[in-house]
Formats: structure tokens, C-alpha cells, sequence
């Protein structure tokens, strides 16, 4: 995310912090530092917000509104974003914390028809719950390893979870897996979400329409 640089030369700027009593090393350890836990606290409502601002639509949030959601001082932000990389992570954290009941179900059963119309369910619904996120981690990853490292990840992961529903048969046939891989992938979805701006329900009837036609000759 493009944030502008710090500049804190004014002299005026600094932190004047309070004296402390100087504590034993008994003391210290029964003594929470209360600077660590404000610290804590802070990057805590900035990673909130920047996730907030990010699921309403904001793709890359500028420091200032970063700030000013988490009421924070523009230079605790600044601070925090020097380590961008560790933010992206607990963003990351939150989010599949959210989603996660969502990636867990067990596998649906029934007809081929059955398992796949089911499938295609859990993605219109756990798709439409990341669209901001993934569009702005997308927007991100040539900038961030982890970032592009969780794209891959994640649709590896999909692919897997498709796979595993699947019957034995159709595992085998690597082609299908493929093209059901595609038209059932967050990609796809985006395409007909954004780019051709197709209503959830256009949307979710074009992907029932290609992946039956995919699997109509396989039953």
C-alpha cells in the first residue's frame, strides 16, 4: 500500500514522554510497560481500520485516513508502516479469522450435479465476503511477498478443496479438474463481477452454466 514518508524534522514534533520510577527487575516483570501495551493498542485499531477502510472499497488507504479512522497520530502510523510486510500478515489474521467457519465445512456429497452446484454456493458466498480484500491485495502483491505468496496459496488451497469433493473419477481427469478450477476461481468471478458487472445472481448463473456444461458429459 503507497503511503507518503515520514518527515518528522521539526524539532517541535518530538515526543516528550514522562518520567518513569526506576523499577527493579522483579518489578518489572510484575509491571506491564505501559508504553509495549499503548504500542500494542495502536497498531491493533490501525490494522482495524486499514481492514475497514479497505472492505469499503479503499484499495491502497493513505496514512491520513488510516489516522483518522484509528485515531491515532499520523506518526504512530508512519511508524507502523515502516513494517508493512507484518501488517499485511495480521490483516491477514483478521480476515481468515472472519472467513475461516466458511473454509471448514466438510466436504458436500451427493450427485456430481449436486457437489458441484454446492460448491459453486460456498464460493458466490465466501467470494462476495473477500472481493475488497482480495482485489486490494492483488493490487499490492507485485510490492509485498507475502501478499503474492498468499494469492498462490489461496488458490492452491481452492483448487485442493475442489479436488477433494470431487469423485475419484474426475480427479483423474486432469483437463476437467482444470477447467472446473477456472470457472470456479475468485478470477473468474471477479471478471463477471467488476469487469462485466453482472449481478450476484447473473453472475452465479453463468458460473452454473459453464461448470454444467463441463461436467454434462461426465455423469
Amino acid at each position: 500500500m503507497a503511503f507518503p514518508s515520514p518527515l518528522w524534522d521539526d524539532a517541535d514534533e518530538a515526543i516528550i514522554l514522562p518520567r518513569v520510577p526506576v523499577m527493579n527487575s522483579t518489578q518489572a516483570k510484575q509491571k506491564p510497560d505501559g508504553r509495549r501495551l499503548r504500542s500494542a493498542a495502536s497498531r491493533r485499531r490501525i490494522v482495524e481500520a486499514m481492514r475497514d477502510l479497505v472492505r469499503e472499497g479503499t484499495v491502497s488507504p493513505r496514512a491520513e485516513e488510516v489516522a483518522a479512522r484509528a485515531d491515532v497520530g499520523l506518526r504512530s502510523v508512519f511508524r507502523h508502516f515502516d513494517d508493512m510486510e507484518s501488517l499485511y500478515r495480521e490483516i491477514g489474521d483478521l480476515i481468515f479469522a472472519d472467513v475461516a467457519p466458511m473454509l471448514q465445512l466438510p466436504p458436500p456429497t451427493g450427485t456430481l450435479e449436486e457437489i458441484v452446484m454446492e460448491m459453486i454456493d460456498r464460493r458466490v458466498k465466501l467470494f462476495e465476503r473477500i472481493m475488497p480484500f482480495r482485489t486490494a491485495a492483488d493490487a499490492n502483491a507485485h510490492r509485498s511477498p507475502y501478499l503474492a505468496e498468499e494469492r498462490h496459496r489461496m488458490n492452491t488451497a481452492f483448487r485442493d478443496i475442489m479436488r477433494s469433493a470431487l469423485p475419484p473419477a474426475i480427479r483423474k481427469d486432469k483437463t476437467t479438474i482444470d477447467a472446473l478450477d477456472a470457472v470456479l476461481s475468485f478470477d473468474f468471478w471477479k471478471r463477471l463481477r467488476s469487469d462485466q458487472r453482472l449481478s450476484i445472481s447473473q453472475a452465479r448463473r453463468v458460473v452454473e452454466m459453464t461448470a454444467a456444461l463441463l461436467i454434462g458429459e461426465k455423469q
